[in-house]
């Protein structure tokens, strides 16, 4: 398995290590609950190295980029960072990916771990395909290391460990800093709906900013956290995870990404999309809450009035409300809040509920 460059630390720190797609990470330290419940309290600190780092070079990157994304880029300034998807000529999610403009011909995507390899392959496959010859595509994963500090401390604890004025960084904005003394790039997002930022920095500088961070946060109860928070974290937030909620054989318009379509946009996959739309689809990923007894998970069928309608694509039982909730791929039939469902847990059929998307919000 690949290890990141912080895997030392969580083995010493009593992490339970598992591999995921291909890397080994931390999936708990203390416990999913404990982990989840101090991020939303206080701070979280997230190793994210094993995502994706792909850099589109040049004069013709926007234009390039505006080809192969969903969403309008033209007005995306340097220092700020949209949300967009990558499609196939048929319209179907290849990624769901962050874009950061770095310079005026230099922008950052950060894919998922288990897409990135795809991904890189497929802006090549683009490039010569659509005549883009002076774009470069650079993947600098191994280079640089990527944390998110989570939660509404997050601030308090970051802000002496750099000199950047962490006040006036608004959401999906980003500065070029120092943290702990290294060079660092830090933009106020993240995948746990919390406020909170991420933190991009050379490989062999990222674990000094881990140390750091854990250090002055101790104070405050920041923990490191393992992936089973933070999955609990984001869908709790109703973020979606790829692999899992979406893939290839789903579009935008049927999970919660339509509005990261530019309909007015040629991309690839837009004259799919556009046909899509226009007929309406007819299956939709929906939230559910579980009224009876039992915990959803993934691939468990979902029945209404006698019918099979989809699947469920992410389940757990909620730290912040204390309930079980999930996702589920469904009949678009089925997709209005309130809609009563059930799910079949083993051989039982379980009251559901349809609801609003995201489950928790935090405090303002």
């Amino acid at each position: 398995m690949n290890q990141t460059p912080l895997y030392d630390r969580h083995v010493r720190a009593g992490a339970r290590m598992i591999d995921f797609g291909g890397w080994a990470m931390p999936v708990q330290y203390t416990g999913v609950i404990e982990e989840h419940r101090a991020t939303r309290k206080s701070a979280g600190l997230f190793d994210i190295c094993h995502m994706g780092e792909i850099e589109v070079r040049g004069a013709a990157a926007l234009a390039f980029l505006q080809r192969c994304l969903s969403r309008d880029l033209g007005d995306l300034e340097t220092g700020r960072l949209k949300l967009s998807v990558l499609t196939s000529e048929a319209g179907g999610i290849l990624d769901d990916l962050t874009v950061y403009r770095l310079e005026a011909d230099r922008y950052g995507l950060v894919t998922n771990a288990g897409t990135r390899l795809k991904d890189a392959a497929w802006l090549e496959t683009v490039k010569a395909a659509e005549g883009f010859r002076e774009v470069e595509i650079v993947d600098r994963t191994d280079e640089i290391g990527k944390l998110d500090l989570q939660g509404p401390a997050a601030q308090a604890i970051l802000q002496p460990l750099t000199p950047a004025a962490l006040d006036g960084l608004a959401y999906y904005r980003f500065t070029r800093t120092r943290v702990a003394d290294r060079p660092a790039l830090v933009s106020r997002s993240g995948y746990t709906g919390e406020d909170g930022f991420e933190i991009y920095a050379a490989s062999d500088a990222i674990g000094a900013i881990w140390d750091a961070l854990l250090e002055h946060g101790a104070a405050r109860n920041l923990r490191p956290v393992g992936l089973g928070a933070r999955d609990t974290l984001r869908l709790e937030a109703g973020m979606l995870l790829y692999g899992h909620d979406m893939d290839e054989t789903t579009t935008p318009y049927e999970v919660i990404y339509g509005w990261l379509v530019d309909p007015a946009k040629d991309f690839i996959g837009s004259d799919a999309l556009r046909r899509r739309k226009a007929a309406g689809v007819d299956r939709k990923l929906v939230g559910f809450e579980m009224t009876g007894r039992g915990i959803a998970r993934e691939g468990h069928p979902v029945w209404r009035n006698g019918e099979a309608i989809g699947a469920v694509t992410s389940g757990t039982f909620s730290p912040t409300l204390s309930r079980a909730i999930g996702l589920a791929l469904v009949s678009a039939a089925a997709k209005a809040p309130g809609t009563e469902i059930c799910i079949q847990i083993r051989d039982n059929l379980v009251p559901a509920a349809v609801v609003e998307l995201p489950f928790y919000r935090r405090p303002r």
